[in-house]
């Protein structure tokens, strides 16, 4: 595993034993990024469920502002410290080392994230949860971009009642990423 592209660029990453985490692969990172590179510079990044940090690193080595990783693994952690420190990364970074959910709570109030990206163990329903938390964060706004991956059978059934909309949708061999925005409601903005 290695940072892609931008100041980081080539530099190898670290990542634990076993099944812990499940690192995005190069050849999947680098078509994700592709897909929003116009959104990383300047940006504020999430990264929940950050593993070693392989996709908050990518956002920050292509220019985005700042990146706060989420991981509750305390082996998982000192590796995304690691990561950090020998990228060079670490002044533009935030490490919370807790549950997804009280790392959420402990953000709360903050203004919203850019790019919130969140790769939960597949099969456990845990992207619902986060998105249903989102879905009345001041974390999230409809101009933030939230990208989840999960695995084929994955069901998003349940996005529009929770005021998601689906941007995009990219198919891989054994998961996929959905690109989600709040939709704009008109009521709540005030414009009706």
């Amino acid at each position: 595993m290695r940072v892609i592209a931008g100041k980081a660029r080539h530099l190898p990453l670290k990542c634990i034993d076993g099944l812990d985490t499940r690192p995005t692969t190069d050849r999947i990172k680098e078509t994700l990024f592709n897909m929003i590179q116009n959104d990383i510079p300047g940006c504020r990044f999430l990264d929940l469920f950050a593993g070693s940090g392989g996709i908050g690193i990518e956002a920050l080595s292509r220019g985005a502002k700042s990146a706060v990783f989420v991981e509750k693994n305390p082996r998982a952690a000192a590796c995304i410290r690691q990561n950090l420190q020998f990228t060079r990364l670490d002044p533009a970074a935030e490490l919370i080392q807790a549950d997804v959910f009280a790392a959420l709570g402990r953000l709360e109030g903050q203004s919203a994230f850019d790019v919130i990206f969140l790769d939960p163990p597949y099969r456990m329903g845990l992207e619902r949860k986060v998105l249903e938390v989102l879905s009345s964060s001041s974390l999230a706004d409809n101009n933030t971009c939230i990208i989840a991956e999960a695995s084929l059978d994955t069901d998003f059934d349940y996005l529009e009642p929770l005021g998601y909309e689906t941007v995009r949708y990219k198919k891989y061999k054994t998961n996929a990423h959905i690109f989600l925005k709040k939709k704009c409601s008109l009521i709540k903005e005030g414009k009706i």
